[in-house]
């Protein structure tokens, strides 16, 4: 995308000035101070989805620098689930029983690629669609609060019906 694509889009969603900010972030490269290019020791993750990592089978104990973009769970053998939260990038170390730091790598939670992901703005609110092949309602993270809470609702009345059976 060029930065004229993304100054356009900016500004008409933000005003002028914040969005010629924004367009000089995003169309900068990876120098900016915080910005980092994906490497292969960088996990991807998508949000509200699960990827198993495997690490060395001496693995004692896991830390998380920010729970909120992701959550990280040792299993048997050194299989580790990481769990998207939130979007952002935080890191995840891994030490031994003798305190060795074992690996130190970051983590980088997105949103869903799906194809079938149709958002829609009402104003400022944000709801989200799964439309394949027709439409129904999708809980992502950032949708405006009463859809998002009307849509979990939904789904957990469903879930209680099923477990009552």
């Amino acid at each position: 995308m060029s930065l004229t694509m993304v100054r356009g889009a900016a500004r008409a969603v933000m005003g002028a000035g914040t969005a010629a900010a924004l367009a000089l972030f995003a169309a900068a490269p990876g120098w900016i101070v915080g910005a980092s290019a994906a490497t292969e020791d960088t996990i991807n993750v998508v949000v509200d989805q699960a990827k198993l990592i495997k690490l060395p089978e001496n693995v004692a104990t896991i830390v998380v620098g920010n729970p909120l973009i992701a959550d990280v769970s040792l299993q048997a053998g050194g299989t580790v689930v990481v769990t998207g939260k939130g979007y952002g990038a935080t890191n995840v170390i891994a030490v031994d029983r003798s305190g060795t730091v074992l690996i130190d790598r970051v983590i980088q939670v997105e949103g869903p690629a799906d194809s079938s992901l149709v958002t829609v703005y009402r104003g400022l609110n944000r709801e989200s669609y799964s439309c394949a092949p027709s439409c129904e309602k999708r809980v992502t993270l950032g949708d405006e609060k009463g859809y998002f809470a009307g849509a979990l609702e939904q789904a957990g009345a469903i879930s209680n019906q099923i477990g009552a059976k």
